[in-house]
């Protein structure tokens, strides 16, 4: 799985220090807030994309039950769904990604597998009877899509504004 990151970093470093150098935290800070905020409506909407793909079994009967695990597959995924802003060097900007760190050891390729639309798992935990399913198109990929201008508008207005006030 991709991550999704606001592009511009150098601009932002380039900012970032101003910023130290001007010691003004405040519009730091809010530089930081309006960075994240642009990315917030697209953490969101992956987040409902993932809730929604339909995950089908061409060509079966409607047999089955419910899920024999506790947990389901689809928010598990969405709840990992995370946002990072970022003002070193390393990696200055705002970060999109599923944290794999929070899905259960036996999911943590989920979010790419149902990304690329078909699933290939044993039924009920039976390793020698498996099943492939198959997702809706790629869930994390048009909703990047969908955003990526809307961001790009948004992070350039923002660095434009604090631009104009350092000056």
């Amino acid at each position: 799985m991709r991550d999704v990151r606001l592009l511009g970093t150098g601009q932002l470093l380039e900012l970032q220090r101003r910023l130290r150098a001007a010691g003004n935290e405040s519009l730091r800070a809010s530089m930081q807030r309006r960075v994240r905020r642009a990315a917030e409506p697209l953490k969101s909407d992956l987040q409902s994309a993932i809730r929604s793909v339909t995950i089908s079994s061409p060509g079966r009967s409607s047999r089955g039950g419910p899920s024999p695990t506790s947990r389901p597959l689809r928010a598990t995924i969405a709840e990992a769904v995370r946002i990072s802003v970022r003002t070193s060097a390393g990696g200055a900007g705002a970060r999109v990604w599923v944290d794999k760190g929070r899905l259960p050891p036996d999911l943590k390729r989920m979010p790419d597998v149902i990304n690329e639309g078909r699933i290939r798992h044993p039924v009920y935990g039976n390793r020698r009877r498996w099943v492939t399913q198959y997702a809706a198109p790629p869930w994390w990929d048009r909703t990047v899509r969908n955003h990526t201008p809307r961001m790009q508008r948004e992070v350039a207005r923002v660095l434009d504004d604090v631009r104009n006030r350092l000056t």
